[in-house]
């Protein structure tokens, strides 16, 4: 404890920052779904695993790193049509539990997808040349990768948020989240709506694989322990909600860093205490409301 200084806790929250980013965009993919379409999806740290693998993969094809990065959200987008409007669908209205299996099992089909493809041991990944090195931040140096995650991040999150509040296909998205029958009644087909921000929020945990990779070991188990950590910060936001994933997942990077930096062994502990606490206080989360998932 007295080798902590004042500089290394601000490091340390600038990691813990970086690292609430990747928790905020998955989690913020979890909530977009569920709040439009109450559907629990148990697939989401798998498409994580998958942006992950296909950002490693279209990197060694393409050889540009912003070139993989925009492929990573269009390849996932496309998975999570086909998985909604084959599998996901016909399930609509039969109960949250049944979309919650299948996610569940579909979860196993990618990653052994991937096991197929690349092989049990993964894929090694590695920093973009562009973004290696670390930055003076006047308190400390920092990766500059981690640095452009959470610009990237916060880029995302901006733009999401102008997409749902200042477009009509946003606006139809609230309104199909507090009342999809007068959605309906309006002429609207809800049904591309509901494609639409399944695409959407598959494409956004693909992306935030693709920019986590250089961050971490790229392999089929790598989405299980993520999946976790997302639906940590989900619940502590609030399900369904935009604002309380971003603000959950900052909040929840920043207590496993510390944590990681004071008590390692209760570093992954740290944050489902965290989630008890706020839910003894907040039953329903930051921003969540009560009874959502009766």
């Amino acid at each position: 404890m007295a080798d902590i200084t004042l500089q290394l806790l601000a490091v340390q929250l600038v990691a813990g920052i970086a690292l609430g980013a990747v928790y905020a965009l998955l989690a913020m993919g979890l909530s977009l779904i569920f709040g439009m379409l109450t559907v629990v999806n148990f697939a989401h740290g798998a498409f994580f695993m998958v942006g992950a693998f296909l950002g490693v993969y279209f990197l060694g094809l393409t050889g540009n790193f912003w070139f993989s990065l925009a492929l990573v959200p269009l390849a996932t987008g496309l998975i999570g049509l086909v998985t909604e409007r084959f599998l996901v669908r016909p399930l609509y209205g039969r109960g949250i539990d049944y979309p919650l299996l299948l996610t569940f099992g579909l979860s196993y089909v990618l990653v052994d997808a991937m096991r197929f493809a690349f092989g049990i041991e993964g894929l090694p990944s590695s920093t973009p040349a562009e973004l290696r090195g670390a930055t003076n931040l006047g308190f400390g140096y920092f990766p500059t990768y981690r640095l452009f995650l959470i610009g990237a991040a916060a880029l995302v999150i901006g733009g999401l948020w102008l997409f749902i509040e200042k477009t009509r296909f946003g606006l139809i998205i609230r309104a199909g989240a507090r009342d999809p029958e007068i959605v309906r009644v309006l002429g609207i087909n809800v049904a591309r709506v509901w494609l639409g921000v399944f695409c959407l929020g598959t494409a956004i945990a693909g992306l935030a694989g693709a920019l986590a990779a250089p961050t971490r070991a790229v392999n089929p188990e790598m989405g299980i322990t993520v999946l976790a950590e997302s639906f940590v910060v989900t619940v502590v936001g609030g399900m369904g909600s935009l604002p309380g994933a971003v603000l959950a997942g900052l909040l929840v990077g920043v207590v496993f860093s510390f944590t990681s930096l004071l008590a390692p062994e209760f570093a992954e502990l740290s944050i489902f205490v965290l989630m008890a606490l706020v839910l003894l206080v907040r039953p329903q989360g930051f921003f969540g409301k009560a009874g959502l998932m009766g």
